[in-house]
């Protein structure tokens, strides 16, 4: 079965009424006009899957690092593509500002293991 369009698949930019339900057990139909509100419709399979990982693995980034054999911030940059997404802006409501140069020097550095997990946390984290 295909998964539930959430746009006009021809102009790209309607969204989707749904119009009618059918059951095959019972040939039952029901028609009317259905809205999707789920915020979650848009997200591609692929970062579904992601956020039914993060659910599974309780937002522990160590067992997600284990369970999809990648590393932290590989991680993290797919958690903020399924935040943006959603239609928000990863970290916009965070007391730190952190450059996107000072965030990556933090992170490749904790993935050279120069620096240990807790520590760049703190410093992410802006403590």
């Amino acid at each position: 079965m295909n998964p539930l369009p959430s746009h006009c698949p021809f102009c790209g930019n309607g969204e989707l009424a749904i119009t009618g339900f059918y059951c095959r057990e019972c040939d039952t139909r029901v028609e009317g006009r259905f809205f999707v509100t789920s915020p979650f419709v848009g997200l591609t399979p692929q970062q579904l899957a992601f956020v039914e990982t993060f659910v599974r693995c309780e937002g522990k980034f160590t067992r997600m690092e284990s369970e999809l054999g990648i590393s932290y911030p590989t991680i993290r940059g797919r958690l903020h593509e399924v935040i943006r997404a959603l239609g928000h802006e990863p970290g916009k409501d965070d007391a730190i500002t952190l450059s996107d140069k000072e965030r990556q020097r933090v992170l490749e550095a904790l993935e050279a293991g120069e620096i240990s997990y807790d520590e760049a946390m703190r410093v992410l984290q802006g403590e």
